[in-house]
């Protein structure tokens, strides 16, 4: 484990000045801008996003620091090789699936908890773990829009994950946390594992939000991370339908007639490389779809004979 006492370690490491750090740390509300990303419920979620500036030192920070941080296994989300596939699938096929969410995560977590979880003091010298957390931290909230923030997350709740974790365990009921969505599955009281995720997130002075607690049980669709999990990984018939609409229009009328009728103003490779984005979600979930497999092949085809007119 590198321990980190003197400024000049942390220089050469992170490869960016002291000076550079101070200063930033010094004029945080100079980098970052507000910006308001549409919600699937409706309404927009508000992120603070930083500059180039910060985002590259946040980048640094996660990279070379963050990242060797023990995280919980049962984290499957901002971590190598993790997907929501992989947080659905370990719930397919349960009778009971229970979906909670932690009320205004990001708003929710104190400066105290981001300098004492990701800056322990037995590894940064005070100086430095104080500089690291206002690096990462602002105007009372830890920035969703943040490079950093991610990481953050996951190295709070390591500890946390792990005891909802072996109590799940001993229960045989399975548990997976993305961000801050958490979900069990198994049979089981639901009520008893809310009670016992209440006094767990209590102690990190985190909140639940009972407007979003689900319970699906079998005979009803089971949904986890926007996958079906009854019987197997599966996608919601209405992203199926939509995107199965768009494909017709397209192969119908032309990419352009389309987007005209759409009134996007967007160009037709960009609009085809969204539809190929959501296309390959589709393949990802279920690979062995020959539908899908038809439309990534034709929407490859109109790329390639896009791309040599440049």
């Amino acid at each position: 484990m590198i321990v980190y006492r003197e400024l000049s370690s942390l220089e050469r490491d992170l490869g960016i000045p002291a000076k550079t750090l101070y200063a930033v740390s010094n004029s945080l509300s100079r980098h970052y801008r507000m910006v308001s990303i549409p919600k699937k419920t409706g309404g927009v979620r508000n992120l603070m996003v930083p500059d180039t500036v910060l985002k590259t030192i946040q980048r640094r920070i996660s990279d070379v620091l963050l990242a060797h941080m023990p995280v919980s296994s049962y984290a499957t989300a901002y971590r190598f090789g993790t997907c929501t596939l992989r947080n659905a699938a370990v719930h397919v096929g349960k009778p009971v699936v229970l979906k909670l969410d932690i009320y205004h995560f990001f708003d929710s977590i104190p400066y105290s908890l981001v300098k004492e979880k990701a800056f322990p003091a037995h590894i940064y010298a005070e100086q430095i773990r104080t500089l690291l957390t206002m690096l990462c931290y602002h105007k009372d909230v830890l920035p969703q829009g943040a490079p950093s923030s991610p990481a953050i997350v996951n190295i709070i709740l390591a500890d946390f994950d792990e005891r909802i974790g072996r109590w799940c365990t001993q229960r045989e009921i399975a548990y997976t946390r993305y961000c801050d969505d958490l979900t069990f599955s198994g049979d089981f009281d639901p009520k008893e594992v809310i009670k016992f995720v209440v006094a767990q997130l209590k102690s990190l002075g985190l909140l639940l939000n009972t407007n979003k607690t689900r319970v699906q049980r079998q005979g009803q669709q089971q949904l986890v991370t926007g996958v079906i999990v009854n019987e197997k990984p599966g996608v919601p018939a209405v992203y199926r339908r939509q995107l199965r609409q768009e494909m017709h229009y397209c192969q119908k009328f032309g990419v352009g007639e389309h987007l005209k009728f759409l009134g996007q103003g967007i160009s037709e490779e960009a609009y085809l490389r969204q539809l190929l984005g959501k296309v390959n979600y589709v393949l990802h979930i279920v690979p062995d779809c020959e539908e899908f497999q038809q439309y990534r092949t034709w929407i490859l085809q109109k790329l390639q004979n896009i791309s040599p007119a440049k």
